[in-house]
C-alpha cells in the first residue's frame, strides 16, 4: 500500500483549465497525504503532436495512481472531437469504470428553479452504467446520403454488466446516508422495458432477483418519461436511481437542474478496488473559456468526492461544508448568485478549508498525552 496516494491530474479543455487548478488548490490546502501528477492530454496536445492518449496511457493510470481528476474535454479546434471521445470514454471503457456515481443535493434553496423546495426534499444520488448502452458505438449505415440511408446504433445489455450496476446500487444504498445522517432506505430502477422489451426484461429479471438480497431495502420501478415528469414533481420522491447508460446521461443533466445546473455537479466513475477517474459533470464549454466566470464548483465537490472515495473523510467533509458556505454567503460565480470569478471562489474556499485544517491540527496536538 502506498503511503501517500496518487492522483493522476488532467485538466483537458476549455473551462477544465480553470476549474481544476482551483480544485487542486483546494485539496492542497486540506494537507490530505496525496501526490498530484498533472498529465497534459487534450486538443492542445492533439494539436501539437496527433496523441490523444499514449500508447500505455491506460496501463499506466491503472498501475502508477490510486485516482484520476479529470475537467472536460471538447475544443472547437478539433471538430471530429476524437481526442476527447478516445481519452473520455477510452478511460470508462478500458478501465471497465463501470459504476458512473452522481451525486443531486441541493445546497441552497436559492440554486433550484422549483418552487418551494428545500434542501432536505433533493438529496438522492444516480447511479449510471457506464460501459454498456449505445455508447458501445457499435452498429452500422446503409446507403449513406442515399433516401433508402438505414442508421443503426446497437443498445448492448449484458447480463454480467447489468447485475453488476444493480448490486452497486443496492450496496451504494445499504452503506451509504444522507447529508442530514438518515439512512438510504430505496432503490429505484429506471429502464422503458415497455417498449424496449428485450433490453428491460433484461434488466426487470436482474432487478428483481438482486431485490430479494436487499429486504431491508424498498426496490421501486418507473418508466424513464415518468421518471422524468416525477423528477420535476416532487424530487423528494426519490433516493437512489439505478439505470442504463444512455437514460443515465439524460435523466442526471435533468437532475443536475435541480441542484443549481451543470456547474454544482459532481461525479465518479467508479470500479471498486481499482483506479476510479472523478470528473464535475459539465463539459467545456468554450464560450466562457479563459474568461474566469466558470462556476468551479462542480470541480470542488468532485474533489472531495474523490478525497472520501480514497479514505480521506474528514478533508472531504471539510471541502463540503464550505462549498456549502460559500453559496450562503454568495461567495460564488454569477450563474449561482454571486459575484466572484472563478479563480477567487477557488482561493476563498480554499483558505476556509486550510482554516478548518490548522483547527483539526491544533486539537489532535491538544489530545496528545
Amino acid at each position: 500500500m502506498r503511503a501517500n496516494k496518487k492522483i493522476a491530474v488532467i485538466p483537458g479543455d476549455g473551462i477544465g483549465k480553470e476549474v481544476v487548478p482551483q480544485a487542486v488548490k483546494i485539496i492542497e490546502a486540506t494537507k490530505a497525504p496525496v501526490e498530484l501528477t498533472y498529465l497534459d492530454w487534450g486538443a492542445d496536445r492533439y494539436l501539437r503532436d496527433g496523441c490523444t492518449v499514449p500508447p500505455d496511457g491506460f496501463e499506466m493510470l491503472g498501475r502508477d495512481f490510486d485516482a484520476i481528476l479529470v475537467g472536460a474535454f471538447g475544443d472547437p479546434r478539433v471538430p471530429s472531437n476524437i481526442h476527447a471521445k478516445e481519452i473520455l470514454l477510452g478511460m470508462r471503457f478500458k478501465m471497465d469504470l463501470y459504476a458512473n456515481v452522481r451525486p443531486v443535493r441541493l445546497l441552497d434553496a436559492s440554486l433550484c428553479p422549483l418552487k418551494g423546495m428545500e434542501p432536505k426534499d433533493i438529496d438522492f444520488v444516480v447511479i449510471r452504467e457506464n460501459t454498456e448502452g449505445p455508447y458501445v458505438d457499435r452498429g452500422g449505415i446503409t446507403n449513406k446520403g442515399t433516401e433508402d440511408e438505414v442508421a443503426i446504433q446497437e443498445d448492448v445489455n449484458t447480463y454480467k454488466g447489468v447485475r453488476r450496476i444493480i448490486r452497486y446500487a443496492f450496496e451504494y444504498c445499504a452503506h451509504n446516508k444522507k447529508a442530514d445522517g438518515t439512512p438510504r432506505t430505496r432503490v429505484l430502477m429506471c429502464d422503458k422495458s415497455n417498449a424496449m422489451t428485450y433490453a428491460g426484461g433484461l434488466w426487470q429479471r436482474v432487478f428483481k432477483e438482486l431485490s430479494a438480497e436487499y429486504p431491508q431495502i424498498k426496490s421501486e420501478h418507473m418508466y424513464v418519461d415518468a421518471l422524468c415528469a416525477q423528477m420535476v414533481r416532487d424530487p423528494g420522491h426519490f433516493d437512489v436511481i439505478v439505470t442504463n447508460n444512455m437514460f443515465g446521461d439524460i435523466i442526471t443533466d435533468l437532475a443536475a437542474g435541480l441542484q443549481g445546473g451543470l456547474g454544482m455537479a459532481a461525479s465518479g466513475n467508479i470500479h471498486p478496488g481499482r483506479t476510479s477517474m472523478f470528473e464535475p459533470v459539465h463539459g467545456s464549454a468554450p464560450p466562457i473559456a479563459g474568461k474566469n466566470v466558470a462556476n468551479p464548483m462542480g470541480a470542488i465537490l468532485t474533489a472531495a468526492m474523490m478525497l472520501r472515495h480514497l479514505g480521506f473523510i474528514h478533508q472531504a467533509q471539510w471541502i463540503e461544508d464550505d462549498v456549502l458556505d460559500a453559496v450562503c454567503q454568495k461567495k460564488t460565480t454569477q450563474d449561482i448568485g454571486g459575484e466572484l470569478g472563478t479563480r477567487e471562489v477557488g482561493e476563498w474556499i480554499a483558505k476556509s478549508v486550510a482554516a478548518k485544517q490548522w483547527t483539526s491540527r491544533r486539537c489532535d496536538q491538544r489530545s496528545l498525552p
